[in-house]
């Protein structure tokens, strides 16, 4: 054997051992499959925040479906659309306060306004490909810390390789295709849109110009005859595609029909893509930014860059902020299965805990994906939607779904994906402030069950025709000042506390405190209330969901009230608010115990009409708050549990993660882990939408079903909170490890007061924790039920074990 020989035998044997080992090695964040893709919830998802790429994988034709977050139906809404509203809130208090419950649903129903508008898909870039369909060695890839896709196989003689990723840095999307050799690539690439669309050429780029409807009624909505409605006057938002061969060595032309190359061995296509919006308060067709400049100013910026530049400046920033945290459990690794088959074995109770730290930074990676800074909040589909009338319009359902896409920002150490949400709520509290005044009367602002990217506050319904149990809901307000104080409580930014969610958060309890209404015996208490999509049962058979008093809502209210005495002391400000805080908070209503031993969900102790109901809104002094606790409240912390175990581990997606969560709260680390076990419970997908169950579909999107991308979200902020809790002023290590994970390391958590913790564990007991702290001061770390109170230091590293703490 002759030296060049012996040579590459070792690097093909290196090769195949190194493409072995990203299967197998849990480090590498890797997920595959052995097919391409038939449905939706089998595609890889990319994205940079603002554009988002289904990866299918087909093969002779490759189908990606395309969106861009700003892409709306509507257009900028009325938020004075029902001005006499609140002149029929001292009839419904009246009678609520009469215990008159039926009269008061219907008089509520006074108290709405329209739907939401939807996200838009923008349409399908489809690759087609001229080569026998039959293939073999089929093999798609997901690296979860790059953020690039890929798709090899084997077709009649040649070997084809694609590589997919969406660039932040340079805001395109960029294709590379390969053939093993020369003229064995040939493809036409073309794009389709559900809404109305063009497509043509100019200057060899292929170009698609579209408009969206200016409505598209909810998917629930079934009979309404003209669901999907356009303008003929200039409104509707535009948007444009360019698509660009950057690198080939075929021979290439373009027309209306599409890019066509023949005859190459490879070719670099580059997409950009750009819509007209302009704000949440500008018509995008008649006051709108012009998409064309736009999409041409980034694709002419990107086609300055090689392939491999435009490649490692993504990989740059995408690695960097998704390597900030590390985690492995059980020295596991990845069993050489594609993701859909160790889903199948998992529901059938195999053992992989590589694939619970996989779904973990699954989480994170559709975060960096989804919300960018600068751009628009993750919705219900994260960016990724391919229905022109998308469940539940794909929009923000405020009640929890869209605090929950946010659950896992500061604590998983990606605080800027956090700046999107935070950056909205300024815009909501615009139109907010005009929905608290003409539909109750109040000061402040307000923002009710649903929103868009148009900043839509009112409650819905369509003026009337929307059930009470989730259409008259006027509590997110307070909920999101609990992530603006959380992203303070994180960061220390007193600055940005001070200029920008302060006056955010104080309008919120300017909103409460006139909202408050003195109950028939002196307690302030909400009135009109709804429990989240719940209902309660009266003796004599009737089945409501307007009351008074309702817990969820006086915890929230609880909560913000506290943040605003907490800021108040922090800023040394607003001591007139801080006084009125606190004359409210000594009267509101208290957390009562029900017959049952739990926490009482109404004002009076009624029984549920849904006992397992997939809402747990009355439990928010839990989680997300930190209102209640076994440490501290070990009362109402026993009524909690109680509450759950009536609840049940069933539910949908969302619903099963913010069950980890809340066991997690209570640190109980194997029913967290039991509910983390269920919410990985496999969903095939299937044609159609799905409405039952829950668990995981086989890309590992989340399974509501259909697919809602905040039970991906709960499921890795309530992997954090079993391994990491700071909720109540301390550094609380492992709160709830369950008795799965023996062994296992993670690093780059993040606490609050600033701090990084990484912790590794042996045989179930800390091993050691390492502490960064980013200010000086005192912290208090907890493990198990000692303490320890350290004076640290800047820059400081702090390393600690079980030891510390005897």
């Amino acid at each position: 054997m002759n030296k060049s020989s012996l040579v590459f035998i070792l690097l093909f044997t290196f090769l195949v051992f190194s493409l072995s080992c990203n299967k197998q090695d849990p480090s590498r964040n890797l997920m595959w499959f052995d097919k391409p893709a038939t449905y939706f919830e089998e595609a890889f998802p990319l994205g940079n925040g603002f554009i988002g790429m289904m990866v299918k994988g087909g093969a002779p034709s490759e189908d990606l479906i395309l969106n861009e977050s700003s892409l709306w139906c509507g257009g900028p809404v009325d938020p004075n659309m029902n001005p006499g509203a609140w002149r029929n809130l001292e009839d419904v208090r009246k009678a609520l306060f009469s215990e008159n419950y039926r009269l008061a649903e219907q008089l509520v129903r006074k108290m709405q306004g329209k739907f939401s508008e939807s996200y838009a898909p923008l349409g399908n870039l489809r690759i087609i490909f001229n080569h026998p369909d039959s293939l073999k060695n089929y093999n798609r890839t997901l690296d979860l810390s790059t953020g690039i896709a890929t798709v090899e196989y084997t077709s009649g003689k040649n070997q084809f390789h694609r590589e997919f990723f969406v660039s932040y840095p340079d805001r395109v999307a960029v294709i590379s295709l390969k053939g093993e050799s020369q003229s064995s690539l040939n493809f036409t690439l073309f794009s389709t849109s559900q809404m109305k669309f063009k497509t043509f050429s100019e200057n060899s780029d292929f170009i698609m110009d579209g408009l969206t409807p200016v409505h598209a009624e909810p998917n629930y909505n079934m009979n309404v005859p003209d669901p999907i409605t356009y303008d003929t006057t200039g409104k509707g938002m535009r948007f444009r595609m360019i698509a660009r061969l950057l690198e080939t060595d075929g021979s290439t032309f373009s027309d209306s029909t599409g890019l066509h190359v023949e005859n190459a061995s490879e070719a670099i296509i580059i997409v950009s893509i750009a819509t007209s919006f302009n704000g949440s308060d500008k018509d995008p067709g008649l006051e709108g930014k012009d998409e064309k400049k736009i999409a041409a100013d980034y694709l002419e910026k990107a086609a300055l860059l090689s392939y491999d530049d435009l490649k490692s400046r993504h990989i740059n920033d995408f690695s960097s902020l998704f390597n900030r945290v590390t985690f492995s459990i059980n020295n596991a690794s990845a069993p050489d299965l594609p993701i859909y088959q160790r889903l199948i074995n998992y529901k059938d109770s195999v053992p992989d805990p590589a694939l619970e730290s996989l779904y973990f930074q699954f989480g994170r990676y559709l975060l960096i994906s989804s919300s960018r800074p600068g751009g628009i909040p993750a919705n219900l589909q994260g960016i990724w939607n391919p229905h022109m009338r998308p469940p539940w319009s794909s929009n923000y359902t405020t009640n929890i779904n869209a605090e929950m896409n946010y659950w896992p920002a500061e604590v998983t150490n990606l605080s800027e994906m956090h700046e999107p949400l935070m950056d909205f709520i300024g815009k909501l509290s615009r139109t907010g402030e005009i929905t608290a005044l003409t539909f109750y009367n109040c000061g402040g602002w307000c923002c009710s069950h649903n929103s868009d990217v148009w900043a839509m506050t009112n409650p819905v319904g369509n003026f009337g025709n929307g059930d009470p149990v989730w259409a008259n809901w006027s509590m997110a307000g307070p909920w999101y000042s609990l992530h603006l104080y959380d992203h303070f409580a994180f960061t220390y930014d007193t600055a940005w506390l001070r200029e920008y969610a302060w006056p955010l958060m104080k309008g919120a309890a300017r909103f409460c405190l006139d909202y408050l209404v003195s109950d028939p015996i002196g307690y302030l208490v909400t009135a009109p209330s709804t429990s989240p999509e719940n209902k309660f049962k009266l003796q004599d058979g009737y089945v409501g969901s307007t009351f008074y008093g309702g817990t969820s809502d006086l915890a929230l209210i609880k909560g913000l009230f506290n943040k605003i005495l907490a800021v108040s002391e922090i800023l040394k400000t607003d001591f007139e608010l801080v006084a009125e805080v606190k004359k409210a908070s000594i009267f509101m209503y208290p957390y009562q115990i029900g017959k049952k031993g739990n926490l009482q969900e109404w004002y009076h102790d009624w029984e549920d009409y849904d006992p397992q109901h997939r809402h747990m809104s009355h439990l928010i002094g839990l989680h997300p708050d930190n209102q209640i606790s076994p440490l501290t409240t070990p009362d109402l912390a026993n009524a909690v549990r109680r509450s759950l175990e009536i609840r049940g581990d069933g539910g949908t997606g969302w619903s099963k993660a913010w069950k980890i969560n809340m066991w997690a709260r209570l640190l109980d680390g194997n029913h967290a882990y039991k509910m983390l076990q269920s919410h990985l419970n496999y969903v095939s997908p299937a044609p159609g939408t799905q409405y039952s169950g829950g668990g995981t579909f086989p890309n590992l999107f989340d399974a509501h079903p259909p697919f809602q991308i905040d039970g991906n979200f709960g499921g890795t902020a309530g992997i954090a909170e079993m391994l990491l809790q700071s909720h109540l002023n301390e550094i609380h290590l492992l709160p709830a490890l369950p008795d799965a994970w023996q062994s296992g390391k993670i690093t780059g958590l993040r606490a609050r007061g600033g701090y990084t913790v990484d912790q590794e564990w042996q045989n179930g007991k800390l091993k050691k924790a390492v502490i960064y702290p980013d200010f000086d001061g005192l912290v208090k770390i907890r493990y198990l039920d000692k303490t320890t109170t350290l004076d640290v230091t800047a820059g400081e590293k702090i390393v600690i074990s079980s030891e510390s703490f005897k």
